[in-house]
C-alpha cells in the first residue's frame, strides 16, 4: 500500500466517531504505518454532528489539512444522511460504510447519486448484543477495516485486544464484548 488512504468519519457527539478514528490510527501505527487521526468539531455538544479523519500510509504523510476527497466514509449515525452531505468528495472507487439495519440498496437512494460501493452494518444492534449498550463505534471500526482492507484483519484484532486490555484495565469484563463486536461486524458488513 504505497498510496495514502484517507477516511472521513461522520457521527454525533458522544457516539464515539472520534474515538474510533483514533483507535484506527493507533492500530495502523502499530503495524508500521504512518498515520493521522483527528477530529473537527462544530458546536461542541452532545448529539451535534462531528467529523473525524484518518490518513494511513506506508510513507511519511506531509499533508496536514482536513480530508476533502476521502477514499472511504464511515457514517456512525444514519440520520446524518438527510442533513449532512456524507458523500461529498467521496471517490467512486472507494466506499461508504453506514450504520444501518437497511440493505445497501435501500440506503443508496438517499446518497445523492453516489455511484461507488455502499456498505451497511447494523452496528447499533451488534453493540447492544455484544456490549449490552448502544456503542456503535466499535462495530463501525471493525466494518471499515473489513471494507477498506487497510490492514491485516488478524493483526488488527490482536492490536485492538491489547488496546482494550489497556483502556479497560479496571473493567476487564468489557474486553470480550468489544472483541466480539469487532469480529461480528467484520462478518456481518453487507455490500462487499
Amino acid at each position: 500500500m504505497g498510496q495514502m488512504v484517507e477516511i472521513r468519519w461522520h457521527g454525533r457527539g458522544g457516539q464515539g466517531a472520534k474515538t474510533a478514528s483514533l483507535l484506527l490510527a493507533d492500530a495502523a501505527f502499530n503495524t508500521g504505518k504512518y498515520v493521522q487521526g483527528f477530529p473537527e468539531y462544530g458546536p461542541e455538544r452532545m448529539g451535534a454532528p462531528i467529523t473525524a479523519y484518518n490518513r494511513i500510509s506506508s510513507e511519511k504523510i506531509n499533508v496536514h489539512s482536513n480530508i476533502y476527497e476521502p477514499d472511504y466514509v464511515v457514517v456512525v449515525d444514519e440520520t446524518l444522511i438527510s442533513s449532512v452531505d456524507v458523500t461529498k468528495g467521496l471517490k467512486e472507487d472507494g466506499a461508504i460504510v453506514i450504520n444501518s439495519a437497511k440493505s445497501p440498496d435501500e440506503v443508496r437512494k438517499h446518497l445523492k447519486g453516489y455511484k461507488g460501493k455502499v456498505c451497511t452494518i447494523d452496528a447499533g444492534q451488534i453493540s447492544i448484543d455484544t456490549l449490552g449498550k448502544f456503542f456503535p463505534n466499535t462495530p463501525m471500526l471493525g466494518a471499515i477495516v473489513k471494507v477498506s482492507g487497510i490492514m491485516n484483519e488478524e493483526d488488527f484484532l490482536k492490536d485492538m485486544e491489547g488496546s482494550f486490555k489497556h483502556k479497560f484495565a479496571t473493567k476487564p469484563q468489557v474486553i470480550e464484548g468489544n472483541m466480539n463486536a469487532l469480529k461480528r461486524s467484520m462478518q456481518e458488513v453487507r455490500g462487499l
